[in-house]
């Protein structure tokens, strides 16, 4: 038995229906039975767990050969990341309860960097399972092609994406959640001793420019990017309610300037983005 946790996200998603392809049991670790259902209907054992509650999880867990694990997004995280603090605790404590064969967890690129950023909270998570006694692979992808749907509604109504990655020719390390999904159901189903960290980007690095371009051919109208000047996010993201925008601009600082890079050589997907954007488009336009 397979358990996934984030299953109704996008890459819990994709774990999920490429193990059940595989002929493999899973069981759908959710927070409500209403969030299961569609997933019992596929074949899944639903078990019903909060992160925040780690004897739930521990029982979401319990008996499973193997575990996937992802950390609740937090975008806007309080300084000193006390909220992931606490979910990383409770997970840890969770899969020393269970005891899994193994464990997959979702990581990100740039989780050994030093620097302050919002990532470090995937570095607490690395951190904490690193010290479990049983097989875990981090695997740890590029930024999400997904990340792009943010940009249909400006592309679509004045034709200009404001980019806070920059310089607008610079490479950015990305990744289809197809791609991220596939590989974290392959790892779960091998074996391995001890840690070990897995990287993930997709067929090639993406532009910001080649993103507006693949936005112009679908939409057939003009798009371009448009630089937000740096001395503008923080006003910019608190704006949108932030009350904490600093990891987040540190972050993207990150890839602008890149140190938020892969540790090694990270395998390559095989999703193009033109066939993500394109899935976006359909879904968030008439």
């Amino acid at each position: 038995m397979y358990a996934v946790t984030g299953i109704t996200g996008k890459v819990g998603g994709a774990v999920a229906r490429a193990l059940l392809s595989a002929g493999q049991p899973v069981r759908a670790v959710v927070r409500s039975a209403d969030k299961g259902l569609r997933w019992a209907q596929q074949g899944c054992e639903v078990a019903l767990a909060e992160v925040d509650d780690a004897q739930a999880m521990a029982q979401a867990f319990s008996g499973a050969e193997a575990v996937f694990i992802m950390l609740p997004s937090n975008f806007d995280p309080s300084p000193g990341f006390p909220e992931a603090r606490a979910l990383v605790d409770n997970i840890r404590q969770a899969l020393q309860c269970a005891r899994p064969s193994k464990v997959v967890c979702l990581s990100t690129i740039g989780a050994q960097a030093t620097q302050p950023n919002l990532l470090n909270q995937l570095q607490l998570l690395e951190q904490a399972l690193g010290t479990l006694d049983m097989p875990v692979t981090f695997l740890r992808p590029g930024w999400f092609m997904e990340n792009s749907v943010w940009d249909i509604a400006p592309a679509i109504e004045s034709g200009v994406i404001p980019s806070f990655l920059q310089p607008l020719d610079k490479p950015v390390p990305m990744v289809a959640t197809a791609d991220v999904g596939r590989l974290a159901a392959e790892l779960l189903q091998e074996t391995w001793q001890g840690q070990r960290i897995v990287e993930l980007e997709g067929p090639r690095r993406i532009t910001p420019h080649e993103l507006a371009e693949t936005f112009a051919r679908l939409l057939g109208k003009p798009v371009s990017m448009s630089v937000v000047p740096r001395d503008n996010w923080h006003e910019l993201f608190s704006a949108q309610g932030m009350r904490n925008p600093l990891p987040r601009m540190q972050m993207i600082d990150g890839f602008n300037e890149g140190w938020i890079e892969f540790a090694g050589t990270a395998r390559k997907g095989q999703v193009e983005l033109e066939t993500v954007l394109k899935a976006c488009v359909s879904i968030h336009t008439p």
